[in-house]
């Protein structure tokens, strides 16, 4: 991130209010109701996250429940991307960001400087906003992560792929052509297939930013659909800008502004009954 990137970055944090209704900054603060019915697959605990001297998290705290679908939403420059990027320490890739705070996943702090960040990006993977599969065959993109973690023999690399595929909804429409090019295929079957790249390696927790938002409506169908079958096995984490979407998919959402978490709950709740005002603005299309 450059010193521009940093500057902009401070500025959407800063202003990223309508200009309809006044937010008095220093009165916003993160939420600290924060129930689930499940047990906890991974926490937030107090986070706070700098890009060089602007901050863009601010004390955040937010349990996520194993196997259920939880969507972070709010206005652009909220904090949300950066706050996922957390769960497996992407941020740590840009220099100039730092942070403090607890995240705990089965109950280890992932924040410590002993944690094994290939180990963790293999069991809390991501797939990001715009499909980007390797230039080479559908076999190989689905491969390729396993080869990096393990030695199978050949006939239990082919299961994998095989059920890889099956998990994210593309069997059906490339198992004969399984050699040809993964840069070939659709935008939603692209999407599809670093779904399926990310399940071969057994992941526990798949991180997904705004997956859907470079897809047609087709596209993006199958996509939701997935979410909803792959939390039977992963504890999926969605950051979004769709709130319809978010409605569809999540158990649980949480809504970000301005780098605190003003509001988390199940998702029924959230969009129905929001117990902050600036949760019902935000949903009801009155700022973002």
């Amino acid at each position: 991130m450059t010193d521009q990137d940093q500057i902009e970055t401070k500025k959407k944090l800063e202003n990223n209010a309508d200009s309809s209704f006044d937010v008095d900054r220093d009165s916003i603060s993160s939420t600290t109701d924060l129930n689930i019915d499940g047990t906890p697959h991974i926490e937030v605990k107090g986070l706070n996250l700098r890009y060089g001297s602007a901050q863009a998290i601010y004390d955040v705290s937010v349990p996520i429940e194993k196997n259920s679908v939880t969507a972070f939403i709010g206005p652009s420059g909220c904090g949300k991307s950066t706050l996922l990027r957390c769960l497996n320490r992407m941020n740590d890739l840009i220099p100039i960001c730092n942070y403090d705070g607890q995240i705990l996943y089965d109950g280890e702090d992932i924040n410590q400087p002993s944690t094994d960040l290939v180990r963790l990006r293999r069991k809390i993977g991501m797939v990001f906003q715009k499909p980007n599969p390797f230039p080479k065959s559908i076999y190989d993109n689905v491969a390729y992560g396993v080869q990096l973690h393990y030695s199978p023999s050949r006939r239990k690399m082919n299961e994998i792929v095989e059920s890889s595929l099956i998990k994210s909804a593309l069997w059906g429409e490339v198992s004969d052509r399984l050699h040809e090019l993964g840069t070939s295929l659709s935008g939603g079957q692209q999407q599809r297939l670093c779904i399926a790249r990310t399940i071969s390696v057994e992941p526990d927790i798949i991180l997904m930013d705004e997956p859907c938002s470079a897809l047609d409506p087709i596209a993006t169908a199958k996509i939701e659909d997935l979410i909803l079958e792959l939390k039977e096995h992963f504890t999926v984490v969605i950051v979004t800008h769709s709130m319809s979407q978010a409605q569809r998919v999540s158990d649980y959402t949480a809504f970000m502004f301005l780098g605190r978490l003003i509001e988390f709950g199940k998702t029924e709740k959230i969009f129905n009954n929001p117990e902050k005002e600036l949760t019902e603005r935000y949903i009801t299309g009155r700022f973002g």
